[in-house]
């Protein structure tokens, strides 16, 4: 597959949608650590935004017709998992710079050590790291076979 240092996600780039792009960046750099790599469009008033923390990439984009931040519409539809290798330092890094935690630190019956925040722009993100390598049926899932 042909890399694009425009695009630097090998599976997936989410494109998140917020009411104003230079305070989300702002907010996303100063709670969870994302740094900017480019924005767009007039630069104190950006139409878009990439950022990554890590190897996890994010775009940043204005509302325009037909879409809206989750805040705006008053309910999140997706959540965003992001894999960082001190999920204990990242949580109270995050706690103490004032996000809302909506799920506490802890580990999960499936392996994961992670915790819950809302951004201020209503998007759900799960930060997390493996914590142990557990098969899904010992869970209780049911893996699908082809």
């Amino acid at each position: 597959m042909i890399r694009n240092r425009s695009v630097p996600a090998d599976v997936l780039l989410a494109h998140l949608v917020y009411e104003n792009v230079a305070e989300a960046g702002a907010w996303l750099a100063r709670v969870f650590g994302f740094e900017e790599h480019f924005r767009y469009g007039d630069p104190s008033d950006p139409q878009g935004m990439q950022m990554h923390l890590g190897d996890a990439w994010i775009m940043l984009r204005t509302a325009r017709e037909g879409s809206a931040s989750p805040k705006r519409i008053g309910q999140w539809t997706q959540s965003l998992t992001v894999f960082v290798e001190d999920v204990d330092g990242h949580y109270a890094q995050a706690k103490a710079a004032g996000a809302q935690i909506d799920e506490e630190l802890h580990e999960t019956e499936y392996g994961e050590r992670q915790y819950g925040a809302i951004d201020l722009g209503g998007h759900h993100w799960l930060f997390a790291r493996h914590a142990r390598d557990v098969a899904p049926e010992q869970w209780g899932a049911t893996v699908a076979r082809a």
